[in-house]
């Protein structure tokens, strides 16, 4: 039984500003969360790593009732210089191997059988190596907090996710399983860059009802002070091309999540101009 009752949905902008709010130090004038779980020391940095087990919704769920705006206010100055110095050509977004790069329906990975040259293994998963840190130190602050974090799918091979897709169409048809799930060559999980998380009992695995329990309530208020941004939400679907994903989370490092809310873009295809959407190239 959860030990909150009836919480109140986290939008994207709500996640998001949490996370670089740690970063930025303007957690309570931007994020609008109550920070339940706050304990008042920044997080610690240690080393990660993920796998893939995936199952797909047999059916689109019921549109959750629409969450409070969060608080609108103006960005502060920290917020401000970290836009005007962020470099966002430091890294590529169209390298497979870059903690940068945008993978969607519009670009796939290339090469396409890519795989990270290092892998570590973390929770059970497989991640890149370059993850891996960041995801320890958010494992490691859940269990400090008492959120009982599982990892339930990580990196996945070109030929699995080839497997993950023709499950899917089987269950859902073409066009359903394109809203689920990624066709081989399309999925952010190839870069190891990429994990699904759980509570420990299971409960409301890979299920939209993630976004309601304590655990997807705490990734949404921690995970970008780890540099793991919310991928895939409701609002933006026409824009990443998949329906909503609570347990979807990408690492991206915290100094982009936080450039990311300074500029006001939910999603990597905003902030780098980069094309998405729901239709394939």
């Amino acid at each position: 039984m959860s030990r909150h009752r009836a919480p109140s949905p986290v939008t994207r902008r709500g996640a998001l500003v949490a996370g670089a709010a740690w970063v930025v130090g303007a957690a309570a004038a931007s994020s609008g969360l109550t920070g339940r779980w706050s304990t008042g020391t920044a997080p610690t940095a240690l080393p990660s790593e993920a796998l893939a087990a995936a199952q797909v919704p047999s059916a689109p769920a019921s549109p959750a009732a629409p969450s409070p705006s969060p608080s609108s206010a103006p960005p502060s100055v920290a917020e401000v210089e970290t836009t005007a110095a962020f470099d966002r050509t430091a890294h590529s977004t169209t390298e497979a191997s870059s903690p940068w790069v945008v993978v969607n329906k519009r670009h796939p990975i290339d090469p396409l059988d890519y795989e990270p040259p290092k892998l570590v293994a973390v929770a059970g998963e497989r991640v890149a190596a370059q993850a891996a840190p960041d995801l320890e130190a958010l494992l490691a602050r859940s269990r400090d907090d008492g959120v009982a974090l599982t990892l339930v799918s990580g990196f996945r091979t070109y030929s699995y996710q080839q497997q993950v897709h023709r499950r899917s169409v089987a269950r859902n048809g073409q066009a359903g399983a394109d809203r689920y799930s990624a066709r081989a060559g399309h999925s952010e999980h190839q870069t190891g860059l990429a994990v699904d998380f759980s509570s420990a009992d299971g409960r409301a695995t890979l299920s939209p009802r993630f976004a309601q329990t304590d655990e997807g309530l705490w990734l949404a208020e921690h995970a970008g002070s780890h540099g793991w941004l919310l991928r895939y939400t409701e609002a933006d679907q026409a824009v990443t091309g998949y329906n909503a994903e609570p347990w979807h989370f990408r690492w991206v490092g915290v100094e982009l999540v936080a450039a990311m809310v300074a500029a006001g873009a939910p999603t990597l295809e905003q902030f780098f101009g980069t094309s998405g959407g729901p239709d394939y190239a």
